[in-house]
């Protein structure tokens, strides 16, 4: 039966410090360090190992990826690395502190701008202090100056559906390592979650979420892997 791990990053630094992250570039915490074990550990004694990994061209995705598979002995088996499972753009949220953010613009504000479907924040500053344009991971790539979750989306499953999906379809475990949003638009795809369900749901870090699918490839309900 294809199994498909979704895994959010341990804790990052900046989850730590509540600030808004997107694109930028953070490394895990102690914590978060500990929670990817974890994850690894857990799949371990659930004797469900992956097959082939996919993950974001962040550090903190890519870390908890690699820790999570030492930990359940699959360091070893094919990975793939895709900026189309990075993290949502921020835009000009990006290393803000997100109730300092609050303070300044207003709570309802702040809230649309995290949790909406179609909202995007204020763009990300060319030339500024978190422009990626010079980043050589991203060249060629458009990088976007903002994004809304419904724009993730659509970078998201298209590399689902092209890339990710047939691997499935062969029959391989497969794990993703990537984050909250880049999660949060599978989640939405493969659950069937409405445009304002979605706005309330909340992917935390470093637990292993699992859908198992039929003979005809549709996905069964999800679940945490603690509790299969």
């Amino acid at each position: 039966m294809p199994t498909l791990i979704l895994v959010r990053h341990g804790q990052s630094q900046w989850n730590l410090e509540n600030r808004f992250t997107g694109w930028w570039d953070v490394d895990l915490t102690e914590k978060g360090v500990t929670e990817a074990i974890a994850a690894g550990e857990l799949l371990a004694a659930k004797d469900l190992l992956p097959t082939i990994a996919f993950t974001s061209v962040q550090l903190r995705a890519i870390k908890t990826l690699h820790l999570t598979l030492e930990a359940c002995g699959r360091l070893w088996i094919p990975e793939t690395k895709d900026w189309r499972l990075n993290e949502r753009h921020y835009g000009g949220l990006t290393g803000l502190n997100k109730a300092e953010t609050a303070e300044k613009h207003g709570a309802e504000q702040v809230h649309i701008w995290r949790r909406s479907f179609d909202t995007p924040p204020p763009p990300l500053e060319k030339g500024g202090q978190y422009d990626l344009s010079a980043d050589p991971r991203y060249a060629g790539i458009p990088i976007p100056d903002t994004e809304s979750l419904k724009l993730t989306i659509e970078r998201v499953l298209p590399y689902w559906e092209s890339t990710i999906l047939p691997e499935l379809t062969k029959g391989e475990t497969v794990i993703i390592s990537a984050h909250g949003n880049s999660l949060r638009a599978l989640v939405k795809h493969l659950s069937g979650i409405s445009d304002d369900e979605i706005t309330g749901l909340e992917i935390p870090t470093g637990e292993p979420i699992v859908y198992d699918f039929d003979d005809a490839m549709q996905p069964g309900e999800r679940h945490y892997l603690k509790d299969r």
